[in-house]
């Protein structure tokens, strides 16, 4: 018969072990950047053309998006779901770019001449602050990641949506939002 002398050894617990609701909130800038970069080679390597380069950075962004959402009611339990248009924007400008970016977004706009198209307006999207882009792909914009972002999580909380980064007072994401949405938001009024 064998018997262990002393306490029982225990293993280190794994980062599977610890709890969604909490931990570090930070992540390295240098990481970012670096896991970043290769994100965008990553696409670039397997696209042909500037948009597809875009579509496919705006894909993966989608991905994270989606979880970023559900991520975000984990951890803050008095978080509740938009019903409203404006608050869902609200939050994707203030809670969820604080949550990515460390900061709210510079500015929220509504379109003058379309009540279904906004404008969430960022200086100098983090993004794009690491990314050297090459003279033949001129107008890349990298930004297309994060409007990914800003779609899941809006299609995720229930307001059908496409956004799409533009070069305009530094990067514009343009959130035009599905028809059925302003009706449900002007039925709730």
């Amino acid at each position: 018969m064998n018997s262990l002398s002393g306490p029982l050894l225990r293993s280190k617990p794994t980062i599977l072990d610890k709890s969604l609701s909490r931990g570090k909130q930070e992540t390295s800038l240098a990481a970012f950047s670096l896991l970043f970069s290769e994100i965008v080679q990553y696409c670039q390597s397997r696209s042909s053309t500037v948009p597809e380069l875009q579509a496919k950075l705006h894909d993966l962004g989608w991905q994270v998006g989606a979880r970023i959402l559900d991520l975000h009611f984990i951890r803050d339990r008095a978080a509740k779901r938009e019903l409203k248009l404006l608050n869902a924007l609200l939050m994707v400008k203030s809670t969820l770019w604080k949550v990515l970016f460390g900061k709210e977004a510079d500015k929220l706009e509504h379109a003058n001449d379309d009540e279904r198209t906004y404008y969430i307006i960022e200086k100098d999207p983090l993004v794009n602050s690491f990314i050297s882009v090459p003279k033949d792909k001129g107008h890349l914009n990298c930004a297309s990641f994060v409007a990914g972002i800003i779609e899941a999580v809006l299609d995720g909380a229930n307001f059908p949506v496409k956004v799409s980064a533009h070069w305009h007072k530094g990067t514009t994401f343009m959130v035009k939002f599905d028809e059925s949405v302003i009706a449900r938001d002007k039925a709730g009024d």
